[in-house]
């Protein structure tokens, strides 16, 4: 599979914008979902804008911590 820096990022966008969606399903700020995740709120705001490329590992993580399938955070 040919791996161009479009499609990654098309990808990287489309778990950013899947998550703030969740996020506000789930009445929460930034920051407030970072602590509840574990995270610290800048990097949640990296991925929340498509700048952080994650492992399928980290999606996943993402997706149980929000009780979504991890395809849910992929599919646009």
């Amino acid at each position: 599979m040919h791996h161009s820096g479009r499609v990654t990022s098309e990808l990287q966008k489309t778990v950013g914008r899947r998550l703030r969606e969740r996020r506000r399903e789930l009445g929460l700020s930034q920051e407030a979902m970072a602590e509840q995740l574990g995270y610290h709120r800048t990097f949640l705001g990296s991925v929340e804008r498509g700048e952080r490329n994650l492992t399928l590992a980290s999606v996943e993580q993402l997706a149980t911590s929000l009780g979504v399938p991890a395809l849910d955070l992929l599919r646009d």
